[in-house]
């Protein structure tokens, strides 16, 4: 039978969600422990891939076992994962239920703080920057518009299409605008699609590039002179849907949670 895991990491210390030889995934720690779990190698399929050090607040991946899992093996993985990874449920589901196919739409945060704060760093990125929120804001409404997002991507080869439909596109502020969330969802997103786009809002805001080089980058009239994507540690994978219900609440009490769900940020 096939579980969804749903799932909800701190990611700067991992060089990511897939597994890679010699460097610390997540996806090699949940192999490996929940291996040890079940007594059997289980192989767990991700929903997508998380850069090193992008974190996630909602994670799916989907496992195969013959018998039923046991109610506590929720508990006994969470004692044998690390503090910065945490198992939130099992899921039964039908057996072509595929974490990564299977999903209908993916939405990623984006955090930044303009004044530097120890508690932030491995939280969100620090950019020390006279930052116009109003331009950044209008740069944000601009992407929902285009389609075509090539310009937009680190590996364009390895995809036959870089076409991703954006559903929506948001920014946020917090205390006086000390600090800035950026929130996208769409159907799929291309290697470096959402640090990339937050680099080019962060130069509209910082006046670096205008509204209309920006708009020119997007509808792919200009090329951008380089491909610089914004910092990982601000990134965060905050919830990806499905066409069943997800059954259960998010557990709001993880840190990285906290600083999307419950500061009083103000929607632009």
């Amino acid at each position: 039978m096939r579980y969804l895991a749903h799932i909800g990491y701190k990611g700067f210390s991992y060089r990511g969600w897939q597994r890679q030889p010699d460097v610390e995934t997540i996806q090699e720690i949940m192999e490996d422990r929940l291996s040890r779990i079940l007594h059997k190698f289980t192989v767990c399929i991700g929903c997508g891939r998380t850069d090193a050090k992008v974190h996630a607040s909602q994670f799916f991946f989907h496992f195969d076992v013959e018998n039923e899992l046991h109610p506590d093996t929720k508990f006994r993985l969470n004692k044998v994962l690390p503090n910065d990874i945490a198992i939130f449920d099992f899921i039964p589901i039908h057996e072509s239920t595929h974490a990564q196919f299977s999903a209908n739409s993916r939405t990623y945060d984006y955090i930044i703080h303009t004044r530097k704060d120890p508690f932030l760093s491995e939280l969100s990125s620090l950019y020390e920057l006279d930052l116009n929120i109003d331009a950044m804001n209008q740069a944000t409404k601009l992407i929902p518009n285009h389609s075509e997002f090539i310009n937009f991507c680190l590996t364009p080869r390895n995809y036959s299409s870089t076409i991703c439909k954006i559903a929506a596109t948001n920014l946020f502020t917090h205390n006086n605008g000390s600090m800035i969330r950026f929130q996208i969802t769409s159907n799929r997103f291309l290697r470096g699609m959402v640090r990339l786009l937050v680099q080019r809002i962060i130069d509209v805001g910082s006046g670096n590039l205008s509204l209309a080089e920006f708009e020119s980058i997007l509808a792919n009239k200009s090329t951008p002179k380089e491909m610089k994507p914004a910092y990982p540690q601000g990134l965060y994978l905050s919830e990806v849907t499905y066409s069943f219900p997800i059954p259960f609440p998010h557990d709001s009490n993880m840190p990285f949670n906290f600083l999307l769900n419950n500061l009083d940020w103000i929607k632009m």
